[in-house]
């Protein structure tokens, strides 16, 4: 489908919905996984929760207006294009920042993030399918590609 230009509200709105869905399930498992108390794993999600809304809506901005110039469907194809492009630059920003945090290398850092990378991006892939689906329902409008 082709994605209709989309309001910073709404870009926000996006945003905040998926950050406040992967810090409630990241947040927890992060602490478990790495012994850390839940307060300072759900602090460092939150900072990172908002680097990620930036990006998020700096990302989905550019891509729409790509997507948009060259008449792309977001078909499957498109859908991970889409995540794994977002997640890549979210790499590249993150892992210096939880190596710090955390006390650990970069390189922990980089393994540590790969593996939220596998929870992300079917996560990003999913959430992303299903507002497609809902702002269809939401405007009454018609999607064939969702």
């Amino acid at each position: 489908m082709l994605q209709d230009k989309k309001s910073l509200r709404e870009r926000l709105a996006h945003a905040l919905c998926f950050e406040i869905i992967a810090v409630a399930l990241c947040a927890p498992a992060l602490a478990w996984i790495m012994g850390k108390p839940l307060l300072h794993m759900g602090a460092l999600t939150a900072v990172i929760s908002l680097i990620a809304m930036l990006w998020n809506m700096v990302y989905n901005a550019g891509f729409e207006r790509v997507e948009r110039r060259l008449g792309w469907v977001r078909d499957t194809r498109v859908r991970m294009v889409h995540a794994v492009g977002f997640e890549s630059g979210l790499i590249l920003i993150v892992v210096p920042l939880a190596a710090w945090w955390l006390s650990i290398s970069l390189w922990e850092a980089l393994v540590l993030d790969i593996g939220l990378l596998l929870f992300f991006l079917p996560y990003t892939y999913v959430y992303n399918l299903a507002y497609d689906r809902l702002r269809v329902y939401w405007a009454g409008e018609t999607c064939p590609g969702a």
